[in-house]
């Protein structure tokens, strides 16, 4: 391998590893090698001269470089990539020339116009004869879609790929009629077959769609989305009433313990007159901290309602049979009867999963206000606490002196 073959692969490797966004899982340094290996084939058995032959493999390093700018006009951002390297390693114009012309040469639909054009035309080509065909292909589709370029149906990727192959592409160079020619014919069959096959498939349901669309109201909104729907929905109010009570728990604990302490350790020096400096700091201080208490405590109390319902509530679609609330001191048979009325009728089985919803969402609303409430109290509270007693600390300095 010459010196300038090897600058132009690392200098290849480091701008697809860095530079090429990951969306583009087909046009990558995989592919780019494969298109330098197939390269290197043709070299060998067309027996391509040796500064021919660099050209090539140089080109086919670089076609695909303009990828890092995106894929509109990516040959030319290529030719632009490939020019800066090569002036860098200090190549003649006209060489460079060549092998930018090449780099062009791998655009679509391009006729090449010699024999070295033939050669890298084929090489980027060279997939389609490969027994790996539809894995580099499946990568193209999801490239597509990755980069937003399109999003084609199965019928639609398989149809563009069979007119690709028949109408677009052929090889150009001896070697690759000869002995790739078979190969790309035996996967032009099996896209032929897997078009039949995927028109087969979407024949047979479009038929059973249309029996379907028949029997089921297409007003009907499905009953498994409606079904996930509400779980995940209850799921997250759930969650988030875990999450208000477990902060409500934190605040409650940690100013338990502030109360503690300063029980315990500030409130008895209160008694001696030098501390009397102390005593308003001190209020403050628990004032805050009894506030936040309280608050905590009012933000986890639960709300009982009276537990009972009759059955002209259940008539009447008046209960919610899903909230122990209302049904905590009924008995069992009564409970079971509405259970089962509730279960015959879809829109009061929904209805109640609505007020369901609802009413936890209105608790969550109230949690969350007084949890706001109870941090802004303690964070104040902290702070005009801290400050009192930096006052007071500072007063009795000034007395003292």
């Amino acid at each position: 391998m010459s010196t300038l073959i090897d600058n132009a692969e690392k200098h290849v490797f480091k701008l697809l590893n860095i530079d090429l966004e990951r969306n583009y899982i087909y046009h990558n340094l995989a592919h780019t090698q494969r298109v330098v290996e197939k390269t290197q084939e043709l070299v060998e058995k067309l027996k391509i001269d040796k500064e021919a032959a660099e050209n090539l493999e140089i080109a086919a390093w670089f076609h695909d470089t303009g990828f890092v700018k995106g894929a509109e006009n990516h040959e030319e951002e290529s030719v632009r990539i490939a020019t800066a390297f090569l002036k860098e390693n200090k190549i003649e114009a006209d060489r460079i020339d060549v092998i930018t012309r090449l780099i062009l040469a791998t655009k679509i639909n391009y006729q090449p116009k010699d024999d070295l054009e033939k050669i890298i035309a084929d090489a980027d080509c060279a997939h389609l004869a490969s027994k790996n065909f539809f894995e580099y292909t499946s990568l193209l589709r999801k490239e597509w879609e990755l980069t937003g370029f399109k999003n084609v149906s199965d019928i639609e990727w398989v149809e563009g790929n069979i007119d690709f192959f028949t109408q677009c592409h052929r090889y150009n160079t001896a070697y690759a009629l000869k002995n790739w020619t078979k190969t790309k014919e035996k996967n032009l069959s099996k896209l032929i077959k897997s078009q039949k096959d995927l028109a087969t498939d979407f024949k047979k349901n479009k038929q059973k769609q249309e029996a379907l669309d028949i029997k089921k109201n297409k007003s009907e909104v499905p009953e498994r989305g409606v079904e996930t729907m509400f779980r995940i929905a209850l799921k997250n109010h759930m969650t988030l009433s875990n999450i208000a009570d477990t902060k409500a728990n934190i605040l409650l604990s940690v100013n338990a313990i502030i109360v503690s302490l300063a029980l315990s350790n500030l409130f008895p020096k209160l008694d001696k007159p030098s501390n009397s400096y102390l005593i308003i700091p001190a209020i403050i201080f628990i004032i805050f901290t009894v506030a936040s208490i309280i608050l905590s405590i009012l933000a986890t109390r639960p709300n009982i309602t009276q537990g009972k319902f009759t059955k002209k509530d259940v008539a009447n679609k008046d209960v919610n049979l899903l909230f122990f609330g209302n049904f905590h001191q009924m008995k069992l048979p009564d409970f079971e009867w509405g259970i089962s009325e509730m279960m015959k009728d879809r829109d009061y089985l929904y209805g109640s999963l609505t007020k369901d919803l609802y009413f936890l969402g209105l608790v969550l609303n109230r949690k969350y206000k007084i949890l706001r409430i109870t941090y802004t109290v303690f964070m104040v509270g902290i702070l005009v606490s801290v400050l009192a007693f930096a006052i007071s600390f500072y007063s009795l300095d000034l007395t003292a002196s």
